[in-house]
């Protein structure tokens, strides 16, 4: 069986960090993830998910990420519930995050050094541009 999720999203506010006894960090925050389609109105609906980090990956959310960060996460989904103050059962669903990209430059505020930048750099792939000692294959080669 397989429960994989893979959303980008942006953060609808700053992650909550809190400790759980064992000193264990732990991060929360809700992604607003766009529906691949529009509504009525011509306007794309937005479905809002709860994230949670864990250890290393919640701390580095706790200093790298804030509201309206773009990122893209991998995690599975994970259930729960619990007795809420009135007595009754309440039901959650959260999405774990494995981990976290982001998807943009940090403000030039929040850097510590130039080297930083290097890290947020869109990469040029150079797609399509043969590579010295390779040569193209014809799709009529192909033993497919």
């Amino acid at each position: 069986m397989l429960n994989k999720v893979i959303l980008i999203g942006r953060l609808t506010k700053d992650p909550e960090v809190r400790y759980t006894n064992a000193n264990t960090p732990v991060a929360s925050f809700t992604l607003a993830v766009n529906r691949n389609f529009k509504n009525k109105d011509g306007n794309y609906d937005a479905d809002f998910i709860n994230i949670v980090a864990w250890r290393k990956l919640a701390e580095l959310c706790s200093s790298s990420l804030h509201k309206g960060s773009l990122i893209a996460i991998t995690g599975r989904i994970q259930t729960s519930s619990f007795e809420g103050k009135d007595g009754t059962r309440r039901y959650t669903t959260d999405v774990l995050a494995d981990e976290i990209a982001f998807l943009e430059k940090k403000s030039a505020k929040s850097y510590d050094s130039a080297d930083d930048n290097a890290l947020f750099e869109k990469q040029d792939n150079n797609y399509g541009i043969p590579v010295d000692g390779f040569n193209p294959i014809d799709d009529d080669d192909l033993p497919f």
